[in-house]
């Protein structure tokens, strides 16, 4: 009876032995195939944004105007650009 008993546990710290890492493997796997399938899906969205920023900017004179003067402080002839200066920490005006 002890001599099964022995056999058994032998047996049993061979299986663990041959499939543990095997199945930390597995783990470290899936864990990596959630990560890419999240980054693909951020990525995926990512896209189509571009993508409609892309089709305004080159639809959509309106919207192109304002990422223009937004981004790239662009003006029309004849406009006068007035930049505002806040006031320093001293209370005084800034140089």
């Amino acid at each position: 009876m002890l001599k099964n008993a022995i056999w058994l546990f032998v047996f049993t710290v061979v299986i663990l032995a041959v499939f543990l890492p095997s199945y930390a493997q597995m783990h470290d796997l899936k864990k990596k195939n959630r990560d890419y399938a999240a980054r693909i899906e951020f990525l995926t969205k990512r896209n189509q944004q571009l993508e409609q920023e892309k089709n305004l900017l080159e639809n959509d004179p309106a919207y192109l105007e304002k990422v223009g003067r937004a981004k790239m402080g662009l003006i029309r002839q004849g406009e006068t650009v007035y930049k505002i200066v806040p006031n320093d920490s001293r209370g005084g005006a800034a140089r």
